[in-house]
């Protein structure tokens, strides 16, 4: 009839509509088994039992690393020493040197300064050490006589616990001269020593070339990210330790001139302790203050130990704020919390050794993961979701 006179035939709509049932998307519910890991609590369970296999993973390897000490500890000792003095190695082979006498000249002039360091620290803290421990000892039972003034109460058998630990301290296999002593007549130092050093020559001499062949198996982006980490590792261990030593040697000139100008007797190995404690953050130098306060107490009195205390913190004040930036700039982007963290596994598992490089180690880490996704994109868990509020 017209053309909105007559209705299309129900017939006609039929193939349209059977056509639309076949294209809809069929979702079909898991059966059996499988749907107790699709639901929540099989979500969780699934993530509990891959967060289980990699913790696993890190504990074997911690626990294979601590047994292979004399291999891994040289291992890392070289790798950061490496980094250290890696920019030497560039600048001679710029000004045309050839690379393995610019190797030879960079590894003679590291082993020239670790040989001065070590030779002072026997010089100065080693045939001195039980004088020095004998002060800190005779200081710390000085200081019983001005806690018991104190408005609140310390018992004798809190200070007796205190003094009988920091004994064992000053007294251990860690400290002192028996410890150095010890260790450089052992085989096992020796031993450990000759790795380093061969290790550092062929970091040193062929660091880029043996990274680019363990990034062989890997292309594209995977390719470009292993040269970001690589780079950003080397990057912050060299400013790290680059920037810890220059830091540690102005706090021990200030101090140990301070100590000096008080009158302290023992004020140079006081100071080489000052340098050496410094590679050992947060704790390093508040060990340095109290060593070298009690000293001052039982050797001058109470009024210069109180100037030595005001010493040490006015020159960490100003290395803290004024140098320390400066020097080291954003290299050590750690939260306190993580670096206290990281100081405490470093210890618990190898000691001295452990506490001097588990801090440039876990802010290496954390260097990697903020160049992982590009040079200034940090992996996707690591990114800031929202503004940080002061």
């Amino acid at each position: 009839m017209g053309l909105f006179g007559r209705r299309a035939p129900r017939r006609d709509r039929q193939p349209v509509e059977a056509s639309r049932e076949v294209t809809r998307p069929r979702v079909t519910e898991p059966r059996g088994a499988s749907k107790l890991w699709s639901d929540g609590m099989g979500k969780v369970a699934t993530r509990s039992v891959q967060t289980l296999a990699i913790v696993a993973i890190v504990a074997v390897a911690v626990f294979v690393g601590t047994r292979l000490t004399l291999v891994v500890i040289p291992l890392l000792i070289a790798l950061v020493l490496a980094a250290a003095i890696s920019p030497l190695v560039s600048w001679l082979r710029a000004r045309g040197v050839r690379s393995l006498l610019a190797t030879w000249l960079s590894l003679l002039a590291l082993i020239a300064i670790l040989a001065a360091v070590m030779w002072l620290v026997v010089l100065a803290v080693v045939d001195q050490w039980d004088e020095l421990q004998q002060q800190a000892l005779d200081g710390f039972d000085s200081l019983q006589t001005y806690v018991q003034d104190l408005p609140f109460q310390i018992s004798e058998e809190q200070i007796s616990s205190v003094r009988d630990s920091a004994l064992n301290f000053l007294q251990s296999s860690a400290v002192g001269s028996g410890a150095i002593q010890g260790v450089s007549q052992t085989a096992d130092f020796v031993a450990g020593f000759f790795i380093m050093v061969v290790v550092l020559f062929f970091f040193l001499k062929d660091g880029p070339a043996m990274w680019e062949f363990l990034l062989r198996p890997f292309d594209g982006e995977a390719y470009e990210r292993g040269r970001r980490v690589g780079s950003a590792t080397i990057q912050t261990l060299g400013n790290y330790v680059r920037g810890t030593a220059i830091v540690a040697a102005a706090d021990a000139v200030g101090i140990g001139i301070g100590l000096a100008i008080v009158g302290v007797p023992l004020a140079l190995p006081l100071s080489v302790l000052v340098f050496l404690l410094a590679f050992i953050p947060l704790v390093g130098a508040t060990l340095a203050g109290i060593l070298a306060a009690l000293v001052a107490l039982v050797a001058v009195g109470p009024v210069e130990a109180l100037i030595v205390v005001a010493i040490v913190v006015g020159v960490n004040q100003l290395e803290g704020n004024f140098l320390q930036p400066i020097v080291m700039g954003r290299t050590l982007r750690l939260h306190p919390l993580a670096i206290l963290f990281a100081l405490t596994a470093g210890t618990v598992l190898v000691g001295i050794t452990g506490a001097v490089l588990a801090v440039p180690i876990a802010a290496s880490i954390w260097r990697a993961i903020q160049v992982w996704d590009g040079p200034d994109l940090p992996a996707k868990f690591a990114r800031q979701k929202r503004a940080e509020t002061v």
